[in-house]
């Protein structure tokens, strides 16, 4: 089985920076990783490979420094690394995206696909069921448990207030939830073999017979920012002091009337 892992590498901070002009994140100077969900759903691919066999193959698009979390992801036991890296693909937004990674993995082959729900920088959910879209394949989203079931997968899928249980055959396309896997440790022989493994780098001109040219990058991306902003800080409150459980509650009960919530 040809299992393909999309991965994200985003800022390893709370301090989100943003360019007024682009209303893009300003990602120089912050420290970077993979994305919790995508790296639950890099552990799930390696223990899926481990009952059926096969490969796992990390794909990432970013600049040409995003080959650090791919070296991570192959620390961690992936076979190879795949890196969708142009100027034309810079400022892309979810649709772009998808069509980019989408061309991608046409070129690299694959049975099963699974990239984490969400990024914590952009918090859309978009990309991967667009990816499934844009490659005309079944999906499961919100995947908190996966295993192999013969010529199927069977996988649980998270709601609110329950959960399916779906059998669902390649080729597909899943999106893992943090909870589906706890990622293991890179260990120190698979760190000396990432960085002595070639990582395939993906430019435009490999994967321009499946693009549209007027619909990649900044420009080409059908969503528009209107405005962007960090999240404002909350003020300290009014802290009770010395106040009885009555008072307490008193106090609490009279600012909840004040704000219509009661």
């Amino acid at each position: 089985m040809k299992i393909a892992v999309c991965i994200k590498q985003v800022p390893d901070t709370n301090e989100v920076k943003l360019d007024p002009v682009t209303n893009t994140l300003i990602r120089e100077g912050v420290p970077s990783i993979i994305n919790h969900d995508d790296k639950s759903g890099i552990e799930a691919a390696l223990e899926l490979r481990d009952q059926v066999g096969g490969t796992v193959t990390v794909v990432c698009m970013g600049p040409p420094q995003a080959d650090v979390a791919l070296r991570e992801a192959l620390a961690m036991g992936c076979d190879e690394a795949v890196l969708v890296s142009a100027r034309e693909f810079g400022g892309s937004d979810t649709w772009a995206t998808a069509s980019i990674i989408s061309a991608a993995l046409k070129n690299i082959g694959y049975d099963v696909v699974i990239t984490g729900r969400q990024a914590i920088d952009g918090d859309t959910a978009q990309v991967g069921p667009q990816i499934a879209e844009t490659l005309g394949i079944p999906q499961v989203s919100y995947v908190e448990e996966l295993k192999s079931a013969g010529d199927s997968l069977e996988v649980k899928r998270q709601y609110e207030d329950r959960y399916h249980i779906i059998e669902i055959k390649p080729p597909c396309l899943l999106t893992a939830l943090s909870e589906l896997a706890e990622p293991r440790y890179m260990s120190v022989g698979g760190i000396i073999d990432a960085y002595e493994t070639e990582i395939k780098t993906l430019g435009y001109d490999d994967l321009k017979a499946d693009l549209v040219p007027e619909f990649i990058g900044l420009k080409g991306s059908p969503t528009n920012v209107v405005k962007s902003f960090t999240k404002q800080a909350k003020g300290a409150g009014e802290v009770l002091k010395d106040a009885s459980p009555d008072e307490a509650v008193e106090a609490i009960m009279k600012k909840m009337k004040e704000k219509h919530l009661i």
